[in-house]
């Protein structure tokens, strides 16, 4: 075994990017990976749900009513869902149902008491009645 280490070309050196490396910021002391995640995210704890483009062209047209109260009781149903484990919901508030993406807290459409009839929900592994 008279070769180069590696096969076909050798051992080549690590890339480095033009430029250089950008460095590493050093984690506060104390801070935990969660919190330094929170941090660098500009998340929260509990952040806010956020509405996909289509979400809000559905609010709009179909005139759901979107009170802070509302939203609020959205938002600890999403809450409730991420708890569990859930990955997709129906979450009902009052005669809505929200149908929210609860790893990134996205609502992917809403639903009115008058547009439900008839309407089935697929892709869901969780209900929340909030």
């Amino acid at each position: 075994m008279s070769g180069p280490v590696g096969g076909v070309g050798g051992v080549q050196p690590p890339y480095r990017p033009p430029g250089g490396v950008p460095a590493r910021r050093p984690a506060q002391a104390g801070s935990s990976f969660a919190a330094e995640l929170d941090r660098s995210t500009g998340a929260a704890g509990t952040a806010g749900v956020q509405f996909s483009k289509h979400a809000l062209d559905r609010v709009q047209r179909r005139g759901i009513d979107t009170d802070p109260a509302g939203l609020k009781r959205l938002e600890k149903g999403v809450d409730a869902a991420a708890k569990k484990g859930a990955r997709s919901a129906v979450v009902l508030v009052d005669d809505t149902a929200y149908v929210v993406a609860v790893p990134n807290r996205t609502v992917v459409t809403a639903v009115d008491a008058a547009h439900m009839r008839d309407h089935v929900f697929t892709n869901i592994d969780s209900a929340v009645i909030a």
